[in-house]
């Protein structure tokens, strides 16, 4: 069973799409090949957002930021519920997700100065160092931690889940958005339980790769694997920020 925390990378993905009966299929050097495009297409988008703050063109911004934002979380459904979309949608999920964080950085860096860059450099420094420790076998994607992974990622996205409802009636969780300990330690333990999904997307990779998945699922475990790095980098600017502000 390839179980994993990612809403895109599930246990029930290569029952859906069957495996082993396609002549052109899944490699671990073409997925890592169209995560690499991704990330180029994501870094084009948040630099348009980017250059709109700088610009001071607050409203263009605005309009961008949403328009990433609402427009990343559609095209990201629509990719889960049809994979073989995935090499056009898997892109415009890239670029959207660029004018999102291109204007959150900008933002945020504004208010405190090396702010993106530290972020930029944990994120790819903990995927990189999750990376070895995978393929050396110090972490090994057995079930239990699968589950444990799962369990908890989905006890994380029912809180955030309660967190905005609660909003909508004008309050909001305690503690865990502040910059105090308890939310510091929160977001520490987001950020653990985020990169601990990257170990479970290498392994979806690698199994899918070792069961001759169709070659568009190259582009779809690429997405999975995005959308992990994606809510890492946005958990850590959360936690620094909270850090920050405590200056």
């Amino acid at each position: 069973m390839m179980r994993t925390a990612n809403p895109a990378l599930n246990d029930k993905t290569f029952e859906q799409i069957g495996t082993g009966q396609y002549a052109d299929t899944m490699t671990v050097q073409g997925t890592v090949n169209k995560t690499g495009m991704m990330l180029l297409l994501l870094v084009a988008g948040a630099a348009y957002t980017w250059s709109l703050f700088l610009e001071g063109n607050t409203g263009s911004l605005s309009l961008w930021m949403m328009a990433g934002v609402i427009g990343g979380m559609i095209v990201a459904f629509v990719t889960v519920f049809k994979k073989e979309w995935s090499p056009i949608t898997a892109p415009l999920y890239a670029v959207l997700e660029g004018f999102a964080l291109g204007g959150i950085s900008a933002i945020l860096e504004s208010a405190y100065p090396n702010i993106v860059i530290q972020a930029v450099a944990l994120t790819f420094g903990t995927a990189g160092c999750l990376l070895i420790a995978y393929k050396s076998g110090m972490i090994k994607a057995t079930e239990n931690f699968k589950l444990g992974i799962f369990a908890a990622t989905g006890g994380i996205a029912v809180i955030y889940l309660v967190g905005m409802i609660m909003r909508f009636f004008g309050t909001s969780i305690p503690y865990i958005h502040e910059n105090g300990l308890i939310g510091i330690g929160f977001s520490l333990v987001v950020v653990v339980i985020a990169a601990l999904n990257l170990v479970l997307d290498f392994d979806f990779i690698e199994k899918g790769a070792e069961h001759g998945a169709p070659k568009f699922m190259e582009w779809y475990a690429a997405f999975g694997l995005m959308v992990t790095l994606v809510w890492l980098y946005i958990e850590i600017l959360r936690l620094l920020s909270k850090l920050n502000s405590r200056k």
